[in-house]
């Protein structure tokens, strides 16, 4: 933290402050206010996002939802609520596509992110969430260890937003570490994952794009790296189907990056990405039937970070954890994904959890350690690297972001600090908002 010498001006002084507006922060704002509605009327929730839009990933990089089915033979949904409501209100405003997964991570649902912005901001608003565009934070103001609010930054300066309750869905953990909150830095322990600048193709014959099949289009793409004439450091990357006819999108560049919270090393991951956008366009273009007469027309608003800072919380997921699909009490959303590891070179490395078996998420991993007021949700929360290569999936955030936003909720009805809530009147909030917190019976 560091001494302002003028006054800072307040702008606001909600009760709930969410900062960013990711799936988890999009979802932890409107469940708060939803929550409020019946358990404090008169409070208010604010969200603060950098961006002119709602939903970070999922709007600014992404085009499918993963972690709302289990993978396997029972393909059983784990996570329910806000989230549903999102999906459903997609279906309102555009085609929506559930389609499988090639390796296996449990069904996928595509839509449209131009849709999807607008999507955000009709729940949120419906819930009564004040939005605030266009603001970066950037330092924590806090009393005897508690946090009382942030100082951000835009078009008009600087500027002071004081709250009973802040949650921190940045992704980066921004304000868990400012305000001193320990944490593990991607790469520190294990290797880091790798970054993806994603992209979309007009013009494609999907048609005869589908005839290949998924093998031969790794083996060319071997091919095409192994030729020279290529240059292509994901061999196995996907290339999808989308709600617009004749487009088609990819998750196939790989960049690697030391630290993705240092913007001159994110400046050049960007550079980066970019040029194996066209290059993987290229090889599509001359190598792969049905994209002969494709074009790039859209690359993700800024690369997709997989992984940067993880705090450390109350309790810390592990990937022992995640394979044995371990229970917990405190319990607040379940995660049946397998352990997608993005490391550096050609491949992914994939471990699954037993067939019909999903992992716990407790609430203590949203808890970090040292310092009140405070909440994380999304891929920020307290895991290891392997655990966090499983749950940071976009639904695994919306429901960590359902959890934050009714935890805030009752801390706040209850004048607590979020570690001080009864962990059982929040699970009864969140079966009140249609959460999943079981693994469904056949």
């Amino acid at each position: 933290m560091y001494v302002y010498e003028r006054q800072i001006p307040t702008l606001a002084r909600p009760d709930v402050l969410v900062v960013g507006s990711g799936s988890a922060g999009a979802v932890a704002a409107i469940a708060a206010a939803r929550a409020l509605q019946r358990l404090a009327p008169q409070a208010t929730v604010m969200l603060v996002e950098r961006y002119g839009f709602l939903g970070g990933t999922s709007t600014a990089v992404l085009d499918t939802f993963y972690g709302f089915y289990a993978p396997g033979e029972r393909p059983f949904k784990v996570v329910s609520g806000v989230p549903d409501e999102v999906v459903e209100e997609l279906r309102l405003l555009d085609r929506v596509i559930e389609r499988p997964n090639t390796f296996g991570a449990g069904t996928g649902i595509t839509y449209n992110p131009e849709i999807l912005k607008v999507v955000w901001e009709r729940l949120a608003t419906r819930a009564g969430v004040q939005l605030l565009y266009h603001t970066f934070v950037l330092d924590v103001v806090a009393k005897n260890g508690r946090i009382t609010g942030v100082v951000t930054a835009g078009k008009k300066g600087l500027g002071l937003i004081e709250a009973s309750v802040v949650i921190d869905c940045s992704g980066d953990a921004d304000v868990a570490a400012l305000a001193g909150v320990p944490y593990e830095r991607a790469g520190e322990i294990d290797p880091a994952q790798t970054l993806t600048t994603t992209f979309r193709l007009a013009n494609v014959d999907v048609d005869e794009a589908r005839k290949l099949p998924r093998s031969e289009f790794v083996a060319r793409m071997t091919a095409a790296k192994e030729s020279g004439a290529y240059d292509l450091p994901r061999r196995e990357g996907s290339v999808h189907i989308t709600p617009i006819a004749g487009v088609m999108a990819t998750i196939m560049t790989r960049v690697q990056c030391i630290d993705p919270t240092d913007p001159a090393e994110l400046t050049l991951a960007e550079i980066e990405g970019r040029r194996q956008a066209l290059e993987y366009e290229r090889f599509l273009r001359e190598q792969i039937p049905g994209y002969q007469n494709a074009r790039l027309v859209a690359l993700s608003t800024q690369i997709g970070v997989r992984e940067s800072r993880r705090i450390y919380g109350e309790y810390r997921l592990t990937g022992e954890d995640v394979l044995a699909a371990r229970k917990f009490d405190d319990v607040i959303g379940l995660c049946a994904a397998p352990i997608e590891d993005h490391r550096a070179g050609a491949d992914t490395r994939w471990k699954y959890l037993p067939e019909g078996e999903a992992v716990d998420i407790p609430y203590r991993t949203l808890l970090p350690k040292g310092v009140e007021g405070l909440l994380v949700a999304g891929r920020c929360f307290s895991a290891t690297h392997d655990a966090h290569a499983s749950v940071r999936s976009m639904a695994q955030c919306m429901a960590m972001g359902q959890a934050a936003g009714c935890a805030a909720a009752l801390a706040v009805q209850g004048g607590v600090t979020p570690k001080e809530i009864d962990v059982r009147k929040l699970q009864d909030e969140l079966r009140r908002m249609g959460a999943t917190l079981e693994v469904p019976e056949v």
